[in-house]
């Protein structure tokens, strides 16, 4: 019987100690840091609940709702986001990223721009800013955003990828080999580059025979659009 009445008094105390608005933020990012992303969104929204100017909480959630793939639920957080304060460039940036996510890349150029005012040391800003022009065919400006992110990160292979795209929309053949072959040194696994590196060898420089071998390398790296190529160009 004893054990019975402390069980009650004991449910009671838990009952009556509601999480402060903190310990719903931390749990929410614990949750968010482990990948429970569902779980993590109903912790932000009841940090929000008590608390509905919690900028951070909104800018958490919208990032959960990211990581599960529903970009216009994010977007909708950010914007809450930023609609309560629009000093920090991280719900610009997140917006941004969702909207690029969804090909939207004049919306997203905006953020990134917003993002970039805030704090122009943001690397990860310039890079996903280089995505979006070159999204948007602004290939120069592309450019000079991945040139940015490689003074401080000169091994960062992507960067040098996606700059050889841009400098490729920009009639730079030269340059774009130059991106490639950094490229390929720093990530042989990337079929992607192998196959741009092939087609301009050949194409625009008329180097059948470095051109196929590495055609063949990016086919044999799973890049299925090399097969025509190859085909085409590269038999005997």
């Amino acid at each position: 019987m004893k054990k019975q009445i402390y069980w009650l008094a004991f449910t009671a105390l838990i009952l009556s100690c509601s999480p402060s608005e903190q310990e719903l933020f931390d749990e929410g990012i614990k949750l968010l840091e482990a990948s429970q992303y569902q779980q993590s969104v109903s912790y932000f929204d009841r940090a929000i609940e008590k608390n509905p100017e919690n900028t951070s909480a909104l800018n958490a959630k919208g990032v959960a709702l990211f990581q599960q793939g529903k970009y216009d639920d994010a977007i909708t957080a950010f914007s809450e986001s930023i609609s309560k304060d629009s000093t920090s460039y991280k719900p610009f940036f997140n917006r941004g990223n969702a909207y690029l996510e969804k090909k939207m890349y004049k919306e997203s150029l905006l953020d990134y721009n917003m993002a970039n005012g805030l704090d122009s040391k943001q690397i990860d800003v310039h890079y996903n800013r280089g995505l979006a022009l070159l999204g948007l065919e602004e290939y120069e400006d592309a450019i000079f955003d991945f040139d940015i992110v490689l003074q401080s990160y000169p091994d960062q292979a992507l960067a040098h990828f996606n700059k050889a795209k841009a400098q490729l929309g920009n009639n730079d053949p030269v340059g774009a080999i130059e991106s490639l072959v950094n490229t390929v040194n720093l990530d042989n696994r990337n079929g992607a580059a192998y196959y741009l590196l092939g087609v301009t060898q050949m194409s625009a420089f008329g180097q059948k025979e470095d051109g196929c071998a590495n055609l063949k390398l990016s086919l044999n790296l799973g890049f299925a659009e090399a097969k025509s190529w190859i085909d085409d160009f590269c038999k005997e």
